[in-house]
């Protein structure tokens, strides 16, 4: 490892920079995802129970996370008498879903520039060792100019092997943003139904904002 940094020269230091802010957004997301509470089946089913909607806010009151805040935005826009509860729930479940997918967008630009950054500190080990030959007159030992080339490909290898741990990482994330997606528009379907509102189709409202949230992320 050491003659890694030592060979691949600041191209290798700046990749490792890379890692290091790539792996902190990544256990930052982890640590928000754990602490972001999901709601129990059981209370997805009480959801569509018949009762005044009023009897649900014992049963959320100790639960916290994305599908909590939207059932409770959709819960207080009822109670104030608002006209278009779909599309509280829909602009309270692309808040959530922004939140979720914070620091996606640092990842996805560290992990696709990771190879470039690589491929430049390649061309400029090259470089350097095609000077070597210049002023050698061509006349180089081919042991020293195979371990010119070697330390040139280095920042290559380590590049490609940021983007790869760093690209997994970001699917990995989305995935579990997508579940949270998907759970916050199941949710949210079954009370507006349960209130005679419109569905929360993923069509109509959170799916026609995911990739909004993603760019905004």
């Amino acid at each position: 490892m050491e003659e890694i940094f030592a060979r691949g020269g600041p191209v290798v230091w700046v990749l490792a920079g890379y890692s290091l802010l790539g792996l902190t957004v990544v256990v930052e997301r982890v640590i928000r995802f754990m602490g972001a509470g999901r709601l129990p089946r059981e209370m997805e089913a009480r959801l569509a129970e018949r009762g005044a909607p009023e009897t649900l806010r014992s049963t959320l009151s100790t639960v916290r996370g994305p599908e909590a805040n939207l059932l409770w935005a959709v819960l207080d826009a009822h109670s104030q008498g608002a006209p278009d509860l779909e599309r509280v729930a829909s602009r309270v479940g692309s808040t959530e879903l922004q939140r979720l997918q914070r620091g996606f967008r640092t990842l996805s630009m560290l992990g696709n520039t990771a190879p470039l950054l690589g491929l430049f500190g390649t061309i400029l080990g090259m470089i350097k060792a095609f000077q070597v030959i210049e002023r050698a007159g061509g006349r180089v030992d081919a042991d020293a100019l195979a371990g010119g080339i070697w330390e040139a490909m280095v920042t290559t290898g380590v590049g490609l092997a940021v983007s790869l741990v760093l690209l997994l990482l970001l699917h990995l994330l989305e995935g579990l943003a997508e579940r949270r997606a998907r759970s916050m528009e199941r949710c949210g379907s079954i009370l507006l139904e349960r209130l005679g509102a419109p569905e929360l189709h993923p069509r109509h409202a959170l799916g026609t904002r995911r990739q909004e949230a993603a760019d905004a992320a």
